[in-house]
């Protein structure tokens, strides 16, 4: 997957309920459609939020279904 003109590497077949993980990302909205793109090919339901951790701006990613 690319966001941001970054390629990141994840094993989506191991992301389950209930995890999470964040993405550094500065062009949120970009990065966004990107993972919906990605996580609606595998049929999973998601919640992204816009946030800041350890003073870097990105996404966090739930998977919720």
């Amino acid at each position: 997957m690319r966001v941001n003109q970054l390629s990141y590497n994840i094993d989506w077949t191991k992301f389950k309920i209930g995890w999470s993980f964040f993405l550094p990302c500065l062009r949120t909205e970009e990065g966004k459609q990107e993972v919906l793109k990605v996580t609606n090919r595998f049929g999973f339901e998601v919640t992204i939020k816009v946030v800041i951790e350890d003073g870097i701006r990105g996404l966090r990613i739930w998977r919720v279904r």
